[in-house]
Order: structure tokens, then C-alpha cells, then sequence
């Protein structure tokens, strides 16, 4: 059976997280929800950005540990985030902001059977999900 990934990351993303990990060390990523930068994903050093009880866990994208918060998952749950890289200006609180490039979420609907293979995703339960 396919193992259906909630998100996936492209080689370009995985370039630049690999990038900025071996300047930043150990990284963390969380979609944020429109507000100060739009719906960025966000890429943060682990351990600087607390995640929340409510924050839900959607997988792993180059080694770092990715979240969105319950009320976008709720909108988001049909569909895969796809993390790429563009050029352009990074979140204003993101590491990509400075590089030249930023990451961008890009998204597409699972297919009936796919949906119906999803692993189950719950909010965090504590620190030892948090990354900290």
C-alpha cells in the first residue's frame, strides 16, 4: 500500500531547508493562517516558536516536523500541501526572508481513495510533539 503523506516537499524546498538548516540548525515549520504573511508556510529554528495544544502535526518535510493550526487544518484536511520554493521575499518572521527565495504552499485535493487512506492527524498533545 502507497503511504499518503498530508505534506510533501519539493527538491527545491528540500534544498533550501537543507540550506538553511546547516546555518540555522535543527528546523520546524508551521502554515500559517493569514495573517501577517499571508498563508506562508513559516520555517522557524526548533525550539524558537512554541506550538500550540491546538496546533496539528501534518508530518515531516526534510527531517523538520511541520504544523498548521486546527482552524486551517479544518479547511486544509482534503487537501496535500505541497511546499516549493519561489523566488521572492520570505515571511517576515521566516528564515527564508533574506535568501532570494520563500517557500510557497501549494495544494491539491486527494483523490477519494487516498482520502480513505489517510493517517489520522490530532492536535499536539505536548512538548514532546512540539519539537522542543
Amino acid at each position: 500500500m502507497t503511504i499518503i503523506h498530508r505534506v510533501l516537499a519539493t527538491p527545491a524546498a528540500l534544498e533550501l531547508i537543507e540550506r538553511l538548516r546547516r546555518e540555522y540548525g535543527d528546523l520546524l515549520f508551521h502554515q500559517s493562517g493569514g495573517c501577517c504573511d499571508g498563508s506562508a508556510p513559516m520555517c522557524y529554528p526548533r525550539g524558537e516558536f512554541l506550538i500550540g495544544d491546538g496546533d496539528v502535526r501534518l508530518g515531516e518535510i526534510g527531517g523538520a516536523p511541520f504544523y498548521i493550526g486546527a482552524a486551517q487544518f479544518d479547511y486544509w484536511k482534503h487537501t496535500q500541501l505541497i511546499i516549493d520554493v519561489v523566488r521572492g521575499q520570505g515571511g517576515m518572521f521566516s528564515l527564508d526572508n533574506g535568501t532570494g527565495l520563500r517557500f510557497l504552499t501549494r495544494s491539491r485535493l486527494f483523490s477519494d481513495a487516498e482520502a480513505a487512506n489517510l493517517p489520522p492527524a490530532a492536535p499536539t498533545a505536548g512538548p514532546a510533539q512540539r519539537g522542543l
